[in-house]
């Protein structure tokens, strides 16, 4: 049903575009038709794919990374006061600096490559993955851990029976959002320098007065958004009932 309403929702979508563009006669280097689009789409489906791999890898890496920093420091802050005490406001005070900011130093101080697209991703999706992850954590009903201390449960066990599976459902929607998020962290890396890659191929085709290619690369992002968040949705899902 899911995936029924969200091919009806995609042609009413593409019909209005429809519309829009024949009602006003408006020209291809404004707004593309449809038709348009799927025909270069067809055109440089190979270019698209080609620059489509680096960006995948790119957020695909990125996403992975912030997973393991932000559920490592989730634990610390759970677990160590003073930490909590000192990084907490750090890793609020980090989400006032916008990642445009910061991605022209990374590229500067990391290269042109892979490593700083995979940076940018990984600083702009660690708060969500941590705070989600940290909330889960904080909020496990004390009687649960009441219960856990009077059968002396030591803390992994508390940790791993207890608090974990009670922050599936918290940590799941924070690495929902940042799946969402995991491509356009690589797009904005790409856009700041890069010489491959569907941010790349975005500013070039736009640069060149190719909307058209544009509007197909656009599409072929929102997909690759679509597929990491459909994956990440799939598997928390699978965990969660694995563990409840």
């Amino acid at each position: 049903m899911v995936i029924l309403r969200g091919i009806i929702s995609a042609l009413v979508i593409i019909l209005i575009w429809q519309i829009i563009v024949v009602g006003f006669n408006l020209p291809s280097y404004i707004l593309p038709s449809p038709l348009l689009v799927l025909t270069s789409l067809k055109t440089y489906g190979a270019v698209i794919l080609h620059h489509a791999f680096p960006t995948m890898i790119e957020a695909g890496l990125g996403f992975i990374l912030s997973v393991i920093f932000g559920v490592f420091w989730a634990l610390m802050l759970i677990y160590f006061y003073p930490l909590r005490f000192w990084f907490l406001p750090l890793l609020l005070v980090s989400q006032a600096l916008p990642v445009f900011a910061i991605a022209p130093l990374l590229v500067l101080w990391l290269g042109y490559g892979e490593t700083s697209k995979i940076a940018i991703t990984s600083i702009m999706l660690f708060f969500p993955i941590t705070s989600a992850f940290y909330d889960g954590l904080r909020y496990t009903p004390q009687y649960y851990l009441d219960i856990a201390e009077i059968m002396n449960a030591k803390k992994w066990q508390t940790l791993f029976w207890i608090r974990v599976p009670n922050a599936l459902p918290s940590f799941s929607n924070g690495l929902r959002l940042a799946a969402s998020f995991a491509p356009m962290g690589a797009i904005i890396g790409e856009w700041v320098g890069a010489n491959e890659g569907l941010g790349f191929l975005i500013l070039n085709a736009n640069s060149r007065m190719q909307i058209d290619l544009m509007f197909a690369a656009i599409i072929v992002l929102t997909i690759l958004t679509l597929s990491f968040y459909y994956l990440t949705d799939l598997l928390m899902k699978y965990l969660t009932a694995r563990m409840s």
